[in-house]
Protein backbone atom coordinates (compact mmCIF):
# COMPACT_ATOMS: atom_id res chain seq x y z
CA UNK A 1 0.00 0.00 0.00
CA UNK A 2 1.51 3.36 -1.04
CA UNK A 3 1.30 6.58 0.98
CA UNK A 4 -1.61 8.01 -1.02
CA UNK A 5 -3.71 4.83 -0.67
CA UNK A 6 -2.85 4.63 3.03
CA UNK A 7 -3.92 8.25 3.62
CA UNK A 8 -7.23 7.74 1.78
CA UNK A 9 -7.92 4.62 3.79
CA UNK A 10 -7.22 6.34 7.11
CA UNK A 11 -9.33 9.38 6.22
CA UNK A 12 -12.19 7.17 5.06
CA UNK A 13 -12.05 5.29 8.36
CA UNK A 14 -12.04 8.51 10.36
CA UNK A 15 -14.96 9.87 8.35
CA UNK A 16 -17.02 6.74 8.84
CA UNK A 17 -16.27 6.71 12.56
CA UNK A 18 -17.30 10.34 12.82
CA UNK A 19 -20.72 9.70 11.31
CA UNK A 20 -23.40 9.48 13.99
CA UNK A 21 -25.15 6.15 14.28
CA UNK A 22 -28.69 6.18 12.94
CA UNK A 23 -31.24 6.23 15.75
CA UNK A 24 -33.28 3.05 15.89
CA UNK A 25 -36.41 4.98 15.00
CA UNK A 26 -34.78 6.06 11.71
CA UNK A 27 -33.64 2.59 10.66
CA UNK A 28 -35.36 1.07 7.66
CA UNK A 29 -38.35 -1.05 8.66
CA UNK A 30 -40.06 -3.28 6.13
CA UNK A 31 -42.78 -5.05 8.10
CA UNK A 32 -46.28 -3.64 7.58
CA UNK A 33 -48.22 -3.91 10.85
CA UNK A 34 -51.88 -4.84 10.75
CA UNK A 35 -54.33 -5.48 13.56
CA UNK A 36 -56.92 -8.05 14.61
CA UNK A 37 -60.39 -7.01 15.68
CA UNK A 38 -60.46 -9.18 18.79
CA UNK A 39 -60.50 -6.48 21.45
CA UNK A 40 -63.10 -4.46 19.56
CA UNK A 41 -65.59 -7.30 19.47
CA UNK A 42 -64.67 -9.81 22.13
CA UNK A 43 -67.10 -8.69 24.83
CA UNK A 44 -69.66 -9.40 23.52
CA UNK A 45 -68.61 -11.09 20.28
CA UNK A 46 -71.12 -10.04 17.65
CA UNK A 47 -70.74 -9.38 13.90
CA UNK A 48 -72.05 -5.84 14.41
CA UNK A 49 -68.85 -4.88 16.24
CA UNK A 50 -66.88 -5.17 13.01
CA UNK A 51 -67.85 -1.77 11.60
CA UNK A 52 -66.72 0.43 14.54
CA UNK A 53 -63.52 -1.62 14.71
CA UNK A 54 -62.84 -0.99 11.02
CA UNK A 55 -63.48 2.72 11.50
CA UNK A 56 -61.01 3.02 14.39
CA UNK A 57 -58.26 0.88 12.89
CA UNK A 58 -58.53 2.52 9.50
CA UNK A 59 -58.25 5.98 11.06
CA UNK A 60 -55.21 4.88 13.09
CA UNK A 61 -53.41 3.73 9.96
CA UNK A 62 -52.95 0.00 10.50
CA UNK A 63 -52.13 -1.67 7.19
CA UNK A 64 -54.63 -4.54 7.27
CA UNK A 65 -57.06 -6.37 9.53
CA UNK A 66 -58.11 -9.81 10.70
CA UNK A 67 -61.39 -10.94 12.20
CA UNK A 68 -63.20 -14.19 12.94
CA UNK A 69 -64.10 -16.23 9.87
CA UNK A 70 -67.61 -16.64 11.25
CA UNK A 71 -67.99 -12.85 11.37
CA UNK A 72 -67.02 -12.55 7.70
CA UNK A 73 -69.48 -15.31 6.84
CA UNK A 74 -72.29 -13.51 8.68
CA UNK A 75 -71.72 -10.28 6.75
CA UNK A 76 -71.31 -12.17 3.49
CA UNK A 77 -74.58 -14.04 3.95
CA UNK A 78 -76.38 -10.72 4.42
CA UNK A 79 -74.75 -9.39 1.25
CA UNK A 80 -73.24 -6.41 3.08
CA UNK A 81 -69.55 -7.30 3.47
CA UNK A 82 -68.42 -5.82 0.15
CA UNK A 83 -69.98 -2.44 0.87
CA UNK A 84 -68.52 -2.42 4.39
CA UNK A 85 -65.00 -3.07 3.12
CA UNK A 86 -65.32 -0.36 0.48
CA UNK A 87 -66.34 2.13 3.16
CA UNK A 88 -63.13 1.83 5.19
CA UNK A 89 -59.67 1.86 3.50
CA UNK A 90 -58.09 -0.94 5.51
CA UNK A 91 -57.66 -4.20 3.57
CA UNK A 92 -58.87 -7.57 4.78
CA UNK A 93 -55.84 -9.80 5.29
CA UNK A 94 -56.85 -12.82 7.34
CA UNK A 95 -59.51 -14.72 9.24
CA UNK A 96 -59.35 -16.77 12.44
CA UNK A 97 -61.00 -20.13 13.02
CA UNK A 98 -60.85 -22.84 15.70
CA UNK A 99 -60.41 -26.37 14.35
CA UNK A 100 -60.71 -29.78 15.96
CA UNK A 101 -57.38 -31.59 15.81
CA UNK A 102 -58.02 -34.52 18.13
CA UNK A 103 -61.18 -36.23 16.83
CA UNK A 104 -60.70 -37.93 13.43
CA UNK A 105 -64.46 -38.40 13.13
CA UNK A 106 -64.85 -34.62 12.73
CA UNK A 107 -62.14 -34.19 10.11
CA UNK A 108 -64.36 -34.33 7.02
CA UNK A 109 -66.73 -31.69 8.39
CA UNK A 110 -63.81 -29.53 9.54
CA UNK A 111 -62.30 -29.57 6.04
CA UNK A 112 -65.64 -28.53 4.56
CA UNK A 113 -65.83 -25.65 7.07
CA UNK A 114 -62.29 -24.51 6.29
CA UNK A 115 -62.93 -24.53 2.56
CA UNK A 116 -66.12 -22.57 3.04
CA UNK A 117 -64.35 -19.92 5.10
CA UNK A 118 -61.36 -19.84 2.74
CA UNK A 119 -63.66 -19.21 -0.21
CA UNK A 120 -65.28 -16.24 1.53
CA UNK A 121 -61.92 -14.85 2.62
CA UNK A 122 -60.48 -15.10 -0.88
CA UNK A 123 -63.61 -13.51 -2.38
CA UNK A 124 -62.89 -10.29 -0.47
CA UNK A 125 -59.14 -10.16 -1.04
CA UNK A 126 -57.91 -11.97 2.07
CA UNK A 127 -54.97 -14.32 1.84
CA UNK A 128 -54.47 -16.13 5.16
CA UNK A 129 -56.56 -18.46 7.31
CA UNK A 130 -55.37 -18.77 10.91
CA UNK A 131 -56.10 -22.16 12.50
CA UNK A 132 -56.28 -22.40 16.29
CA UNK A 133 -56.59 -25.81 18.03
CA UNK A 134 -59.53 -27.02 20.05
CA UNK A 135 -59.63 -27.59 23.78
CA UNK A 136 -60.18 -28.59 26.52
CA UNK A 137 -57.10 -29.60 28.46
CA UNK A 138 -58.92 -31.34 31.31
CA UNK A 139 -57.50 -34.85 31.47
CA UNK A 140 -55.56 -34.19 28.28
CA UNK A 141 -52.42 -36.18 27.43
CA UNK A 142 -50.61 -34.76 24.41
CA UNK A 143 -48.78 -37.97 23.50
CA UNK A 144 -52.08 -39.78 23.07
CA UNK A 145 -53.25 -37.27 20.46
CA UNK A 146 -50.06 -36.18 18.74
CA UNK A 147 -50.51 -38.40 15.68
CA UNK A 148 -54.07 -37.15 15.11
CA UNK A 149 -52.99 -33.53 15.59
CA UNK A 150 -50.25 -33.85 12.96
CA UNK A 151 -52.50 -35.68 10.50
CA UNK A 152 -55.31 -33.16 10.91
CA UNK A 153 -53.03 -30.16 10.46
CA UNK A 154 -51.54 -31.61 7.29
CA UNK A 155 -54.96 -32.30 5.80
CA UNK A 156 -56.36 -28.93 6.86
CA UNK A 157 -53.32 -27.16 5.46
CA UNK A 158 -53.64 -28.83 2.08
CA UNK A 159 -57.39 -28.13 1.94
CA UNK A 160 -56.73 -24.39 2.34
CA UNK A 161 -53.63 -24.10 0.14
CA UNK A 162 -55.43 -25.96 -2.65
CA UNK A 163 -57.77 -22.96 -2.77
CA UNK A 164 -54.86 -20.55 -3.20
CA UNK A 165 -54.55 -19.23 0.35
CA UNK A 166 -51.88 -19.67 3.00
CA UNK A 167 -52.57 -21.07 6.45
CA UNK A 168 -50.78 -21.70 9.72
CA UNK A 169 -51.06 -23.25 13.16
CA UNK A 170 -51.88 -20.75 15.89
CA UNK A 171 -50.81 -22.28 19.24
CA UNK A 172 -52.99 -21.06 22.08
CA UNK A 173 -53.38 -21.39 25.84
CA UNK A 174 -56.21 -23.65 26.92
CA UNK A 175 -55.98 -25.74 23.75
CA UNK A 176 -54.35 -29.03 22.79
CA UNK A 177 -51.24 -27.19 21.55
CA UNK A 178 -50.26 -24.90 24.40
CA UNK A 179 -46.90 -25.66 25.99
CA UNK A 180 -43.42 -25.22 24.56
CA UNK A 181 -42.97 -28.98 24.23
CA UNK A 182 -46.29 -29.43 22.44
CA UNK A 183 -45.66 -26.51 20.11
CA UNK A 184 -42.14 -27.58 19.18
CA UNK A 185 -43.13 -31.24 18.73
CA UNK A 186 -45.94 -30.31 16.36
CA UNK A 187 -43.96 -27.77 14.35
CA UNK A 188 -41.10 -30.21 13.89
CA UNK A 189 -43.49 -32.83 12.51
CA UNK A 190 -46.00 -31.02 10.25
CA UNK A 191 -45.73 -30.85 6.46
CA UNK A 192 -44.62 -27.25 5.99
CA UNK A 193 -45.48 -27.32 2.29
CA UNK A 194 -49.06 -26.80 3.41
CA UNK A 195 -49.16 -25.84 7.08
CA UNK A 196 -47.02 -22.97 8.33
CA UNK A 197 -46.70 -21.35 11.76
CA UNK A 198 -48.88 -18.38 12.70
CA UNK A 199 -47.92 -17.87 16.35
CA UNK A 200 -49.51 -15.77 19.03
CA UNK A 201 -46.44 -14.59 20.92
CA UNK A 202 -48.43 -13.30 23.89
CA UNK A 203 -50.17 -16.66 24.24
CA UNK A 204 -46.76 -18.36 24.02
CA UNK A 205 -45.37 -16.20 26.82
CA UNK A 206 -48.43 -16.84 28.96
CA UNK A 207 -48.10 -20.58 28.32
CA UNK A 208 -44.54 -20.62 29.65
CA UNK A 209 -42.61 -20.33 26.39
CA UNK A 210 -39.86 -17.80 25.64
CA UNK A 211 -41.74 -16.14 22.80
CA UNK A 212 -38.73 -14.36 21.29
CA UNK A 213 -36.71 -17.58 21.19
CA UNK A 214 -39.62 -19.49 19.69
CA UNK A 215 -39.82 -16.96 16.86
CA UNK A 216 -36.08 -17.33 16.24
CA UNK A 217 -36.36 -21.12 16.22
CA UNK A 218 -39.19 -21.23 13.67
CA UNK A 219 -38.78 -17.97 11.75
CA UNK A 220 -38.41 -19.82 8.44
CA UNK A 221 -41.99 -21.09 8.59
CA UNK A 222 -43.62 -18.03 10.20
CA UNK A 223 -45.62 -16.03 7.67
CA UNK A 224 -48.31 -14.69 10.00
CA UNK A 225 -48.24 -13.57 13.63
CA UNK A 226 -50.38 -12.13 16.38
CA UNK A 227 -48.13 -9.49 17.93
CA UNK A 228 -49.31 -9.45 21.53
CA UNK A 229 -47.77 -8.41 24.85
CA UNK A 230 -48.35 -10.07 28.23
CA UNK A 231 -47.80 -8.89 31.79
CA UNK A 232 -50.07 -11.14 33.86
CA UNK A 233 -52.35 -8.54 35.40
CA UNK A 234 -56.08 -8.88 36.07
CA UNK A 235 -57.27 -7.23 32.87
CA UNK A 236 -57.61 -8.47 29.28
CA UNK A 237 -56.65 -12.06 30.06
CA UNK A 238 -53.33 -10.85 31.45
CA UNK A 239 -52.38 -9.17 28.17
CA UNK A 240 -51.67 -5.48 27.64
CA UNK A 241 -50.93 -2.87 24.97
CA UNK A 242 -47.61 -3.31 23.18
CA UNK A 243 -44.59 -2.23 25.18
CA UNK A 244 -46.25 -2.56 28.59
CA UNK A 245 -45.49 -6.24 29.23
CA UNK A 246 -42.85 -8.94 29.36
CA UNK A 247 -42.60 -10.07 25.74
CA UNK A 248 -39.36 -9.11 23.99
CA UNK A 249 -41.21 -7.45 21.13
CA UNK A 250 -38.11 -5.73 19.80
CA UNK A 251 -36.35 -9.07 19.35
CA UNK A 252 -39.42 -10.63 17.74
CA UNK A 253 -39.71 -7.85 15.19
CA UNK A 254 -35.97 -7.81 14.48
CA UNK A 255 -36.08 -11.55 13.81
CA UNK A 256 -38.97 -11.20 11.40
CA UNK A 257 -37.37 -8.22 9.64
CA UNK A 258 -34.47 -10.50 8.74
CA UNK A 259 -36.32 -13.76 8.17
CA UNK A 260 -39.51 -12.69 6.40
CA UNK A 261 -40.26 -8.96 6.07
CA UNK A 262 -43.33 -9.84 4.00
CA UNK A 263 -44.97 -11.72 6.87
CA UNK A 264 -48.36 -10.59 8.15
CA UNK A 265 -47.73 -9.04 11.56
CA UNK A 266 -51.08 -8.39 13.23
CA UNK A 267 -51.22 -6.56 16.53
CA UNK A 268 -53.76 -8.14 18.86
CA UNK A 269 -55.13 -7.67 22.35
CA UNK A 270 -57.83 -9.60 24.21
CA UNK A 271 -60.84 -7.87 25.65
CA UNK A 272 -62.41 -8.29 29.06
CA UNK A 273 -64.97 -6.76 31.37
CA UNK A 274 -64.01 -3.50 33.14
CA UNK A 275 -61.03 -2.74 30.91
CA UNK A 276 -58.75 0.16 31.94
CA UNK A 277 -58.67 1.37 28.32
CA UNK A 278 -61.13 1.54 25.46
CA UNK A 279 -60.30 -0.70 22.50
CA UNK A 280 -59.26 2.33 20.48
CA UNK A 281 -56.97 3.56 23.25
CA UNK A 282 -55.16 0.21 23.32
CA UNK A 283 -54.61 0.48 19.56
CA UNK A 284 -53.33 4.05 19.97
CA UNK A 285 -50.88 3.08 22.73
CA UNK A 286 -49.60 0.18 20.66
CA UNK A 287 -49.26 2.39 17.60
CA UNK A 288 -47.07 4.83 19.54
CA UNK A 289 -44.89 1.96 20.73
CA UNK A 290 -44.45 0.69 17.19
CA UNK A 291 -43.57 4.20 16.04
CA UNK A 292 -40.93 4.39 18.77
CA UNK A 293 -39.30 1.35 17.13
CA UNK A 294 -39.29 3.06 13.75
CA UNK A 295 -42.48 1.65 12.25
CA UNK A 296 -44.75 3.99 10.35
CA UNK A 297 -48.38 3.24 9.69
CA UNK A 298 -50.60 4.49 6.87
CA UNK A 299 -51.33 8.20 6.83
Amino acid sequence: MNRRTFTKTVLAGIGAAALPALPEAQAQKRLKIGITMLIFGAVPRTPENLEPALKDCSELGYYSFETFASVLEDWDKKGTLGALLEKYPIPLRSAFVTVNLTDPAQRKDQIAMLQRYATILKKYGGSYLVQSPNGPRTGYVFAEHKANIIAALNEYGKAVTDLGLRTGLHQHTGTVVETREETYDVLNAIDTRYMHFAPDIGQAQKGGTDAAQMVKDFAKIIDHMHLKDFKGWEHMGGYCPLGEGKVDLKSVLETMEKANPNANIMHELDGSQNMPYTPRQTAEISKKYLQSLGYSLRT
